[in-house]
């Protein structure tokens, strides 16, 4: 037997047009749209404004705060979701720290990442913090080399990731580094104690200046970097009473990451304070955790999966409604296409 092939395109189109010259006849009445309704798609933008405006946070509004004595908060942020609500939360400066090679990217430690992928985030931030003073981190391997590869960096990171500064690791190695950055312009948070960048030559992840010498080191770090143009410097891993003392030193903030709360300010990963991660992972000692996002989220989640199962999701209220004459019209031209099929098949 032959094959058939039928069509009923033209008995639908048919129809429709018989449908369409019966409503020319009949005045159609104008859809009214509600004033004030704005209609999105499913994925609306997200940066809608917060409650109560803030200022842009500039260097001179942190020095302000330093002087005043009053702590600095510093956050991370890896994304829009991440930055949009440490804004909305008030912080003072958000950090696109390269420890989002862990927590966003599932890479073994921030070695990992590369400018053009710090780039990205940051840019991601960026359209999120409205008050928030932002700074990107400049990953391992960009900076190094030479002065002139650092300013190019931060150049690169400033103007594509629309960040407002940079951080980098190192101390007194890296103040000619650090002032050939802040002479083009661009400011530069300092980062001394323990530098995770080079956690290799300092044999892990191990606290900084718990003996003399090593104190003196971060000391010394930490008054070169300042005198290289840091407007600012993270005091990571340092006992308590030592970063006291370095920060009375020093005539620019400290921002403190396990290093006590002598420091002018401090900073913690979101991911980390936040509680959003699986149980069982490890936490430095550092880290009080404010919430748990990651119990929050799995029990929602679950919930939705759950609600599909039993197909309690979509409920009528999560659906578009259609006029009840259309709906008939449209069953009943389902219907002349179903009829004219089974005899174009019949007749075959």
């Amino acid at each position: 037997m032959a094959q058939v092939v039928t069509s009923t395109r033209p008995l639908l189109q048919r129809a429709l047009c018989n449908k369409q010259s019966l409503r020319g006849s009949v005045a159609v009445r104008p859809v009214t749209v509600p004033t004030g309704q704005t209609r999105h798609s499913s994925h609306s933008p997200l940066g809608s404004p917060p409650a109560t405006p803030r200022k842009k946070t500039t260097i001179n509004t942190l020095r302000s705060l330093w002087q005043k004595q009053e702590p600095i908060t510093m956050i991370t942020a890896h994304d829009f979701p991440s930055a949009h609500v440490a804004d909305h939360a008030g912080m003072d400066m958000i950090l696109v720290g390269d420890s989002l090679a862990m927590v966003a990217l599932g890479m073994e430690d921030t070695s990992e990442v590369v400018l053009e992928e710090m780039i990205l985030h940051c840019r991601s931030v960026s359209r999120a913090t409205k008050s928030a003073f932002t700074i990107g981190d400049l990953p391992m391997g960009s900076y190094e080399i030479a002065p002139e590869q650092a300013l190019e960096s931060a150049v690169k990171i400033v103007k594509e990731g629309r960040v407002q500064a940079v951080k980098l690791e190192g101390g007194l190695d890296f103040a000619p580094t650090i002032e050939r950055i802040t002479k083009a312009g661009i400011p530069v948070l300092g980062h001394v104690g323990l530098t995770p960048q080079r956690q290799n030559a300092l044999g892990g992840f191990r606290v900084q200046g718990k003996t003399t010498d090593g104190a003196l080191k971060v000391l010394q770090d930490a008054l070169a970097v300042q005198e290289a143009g840091c407007f600012a410097v993270v005091l990571e891993a340092v006992p308590a009473e030592v970063a006291s003392l370095v920060t009375r030193k020093l005539r620019i903030p400290t921002i403190g990451i396990g290093a006590g709360n002598g420091c002018s300010g401090q900073v913690l990963v979101q991911v980390d304070m936040s509680g959003n991660f699986p149980p069982g992972r490890f936490l430095p000692k550092f880290v009080k955790q404010y919430g748990d996002v990651w119990s929050e989220s799995m029990k929602a989640i679950q919930s939705y999966k759950d609600d599909v199962k039993s197909r309690a999701y979509p409920a009528p209220e999560h659906t578009y409604p259609m006029p009840v004459e259309e709906l008939n019209e449209f069953e009943r031209l389902i219907g002349m296409q179903q009829i004219s099929t089974s005899r174009a098949v019949d007749s075959a």
